[in-house]
């Protein structure tokens, strides 16, 4: 018991050292320069230097832009592209030529199914043909026979009528066999099931050896094919920001993945109901696809006013990139600067960006902020 008291009086006389030695104080006389004060203001802070004539200043320039609204977004499949590949014939897969995320052509064969049904149509067929060649036969002595006045009018309609019939029946029973793919002259228990466009397969619903159809899968889809060569890019707009669009409106498109590539597409659709919750409306914008735009992928989509409106323009080396936010330090007076945040917009030439909120053409900002960047404190 008194091995463990000593052990715990130990631990603390070294945690009260410890933070003793955390409390020291500066000592100038170890000939460093003494760090500069900065007082929490607002949006940032006050930054107190001992020469203020070593930050030198420069006022804002002015230049006129339209208006931009930058929205994150994701790329989507158009749905009038996506395209079901369906097998009318049920039964089971016994080959499959092609799978998800495969690239394809129209035509192609995507899988083989060996099913009943087709026993059940080419029957129908041969019992639909049998019968119209009987009735046809029937109808053709019928007509010989009211020729030559042995029967009346009424038996040779009743003739014709049969026939009529089993003609109907032979055209429904071979449309059945083209329905399935199959041919009247060669059937086979294998029905080939092929792609309806080219595109991309972005759904796969079956295996080797699978049920396939409605009656055995409960659904009569296969895979989905998608033509991407045209997107969606579908955006969350806020409220307040859906007066400045419309449809036909341009937008720039940047993409997460590659970021030196910019692509156009145009507004297509303003949604008609608003997200209760965060108060946004869908915008789709149509993009066509050079080759690398991906479904799933998040972009970045900018949109371009019509009207033009007056922004500060700075030197890039007056903002300060700081905990993803940008700053510029402006004079407060006497020896010290304010931090204000600001929205930066685009890189102009000449080493220049352009500010779209947080000051003023004419405003003076620290031309070079990297020299008061070592005396700022994170808040």
């Amino acid at each position: 018991m008194k091995s463990k008291f000593n052990l715990q009086a130990v631990s603390f006389l070294a945690l009260c050292f410890a933070l003793t030695a955390c409390e020291k104080k500066f000592d100038p006389a170890q000939g460093a320069p003494p760090p500069a004060e900065v007082i929490n203001n607002g949006n940032g802070g006050v930054v107190t230097v001992d020469h203020a004539e070593q930050f030198p200043v420069v006022a804002a320039d002015k230049v006129e832009a339209a208006a931009e609204l930058n929205v994150t977004g994701s790329v989507n499949p158009d749905i009038a592209r996506e395209v079901p590949v369906i097998s009318l014939a049920s039964g089971r897969v016994v080959d499959i030529k092609a799978r998800l995320d495969d690239n394809v052509k129209k035509g192609q064969l995507l899988l083989k199914v060996q099913s009943p049904d087709i026993t059940n149509a080419y029957d129908t067929y041969l019992k639909a043909a049998n019968d119209e060649l009987l009735a046809r036969k029937a109808y053709v002595r019928a007509k010989d026979l009211y020729d030559h006045g042995a029967i009346s009018l009424g038996t040779l309609e009743q003739a014709q009528d049969t026939e009529d019939d089993a003609k109907a029946d032979l055209r429904a029973a071979e449309q059945q066999l083209d329905t399935l793919g199959v041919k009247k002259d060669n059937p086979l228990s294998i029905v080939p099931v092929y792609s309806p466009i080219s595109g991309v397969i972005v759904a796969q619903y079956v295996t080797y050896a699978a049920a396939a159809g409605v009656t055995y899968l409960g659904s009569s889809t296969l895979f989905t094919v998608a033509d991407i060569s045209v997107v969606w890019v579908i955006c969350d707009v806020y409220e307040n920001d859906i007066s400045k669009l419309q449809l036909g409106q341009t937008a720039r498109i940047r993409l997460n993945a590659y970021p030196d590539r910019i692509l156009t597409g145009r507004i297509s659709d303003i949604g008609p109901v608003l997200d209760p919750t965060i108060r946004t409306a869908k915008v789709r914008i149509e993009v066509p696809n050079p080759g690398i735009l991906k479904l799933g992928m998040f972009v970045t989509a900018t949109f371009v006013g019509r009207t033009l409106e007056s922004y500060a323009v700075v030197p890039s080396s007056a903002i300060l990139h700081l905990h993803d936010r940008d700053w510029v330090f402006i004079p407060a007076g006497g020896k010290k600067f304010k931090r204000v945040e600001v929205t930066a917009g685009n890189i102009l030439p000449g080493n220049r960006q352009q500010i779209l909120s947080g000051i003023s053409p004419g405003q003076q900002v620290v031309s070079n902020v990297l020299q008061l960047e070592n005396q700022v404190e994170t808040q």
